[in-house]
């Protein structure tokens, strides 16, 4: 994994390191909370990577369950071309498993 280390970006569908794994929004939905996404290097460890960005868009209760993918699948986009703007503007400077971005 070194020779692709700060080279791969993911997206994860919930704010890291509070929701690790392969399906972190159910625990924010099942409490209510608003959608949040996290743009972070690919490490060897699930979902441990340094975060370049995070984001979040409020969930009302007159949002239905086709709004609230909609919202969160934009709301990951957005985050994810932030990244990659970021990274390749090489304004993301990573050092152990932190990062320091300049916006």
């Amino acid at each position: 994994m070194l020779r692709y280390e700060q080279r791969i970006i993911n997206i994860h569908h919930s704010f890291l390191p509070a929701f690790v794994g392969s399906n972190p929004t159910l625990a924010p939905r099942a409490r209510s909370e608003d959608h949040r996404a996290t743009a972070h290097y690919v490490t060897a460890d699930l979902d441990a990577g340094p975060i370049i960005a995070q984001d979040v868009v409020h969930i009302s209760h007159r949002d239905d369950v086709a709004g609230m993918t909609r919202r969160g699948a934009d709301i990951e986009r957005s985050v994810l071309a932030t990244a990659i703007r970021l990274h390749l503007e090489q304004r993301v400077i990573v050092f152990g498993s932190r990062t320091c971005v300049f916006d």
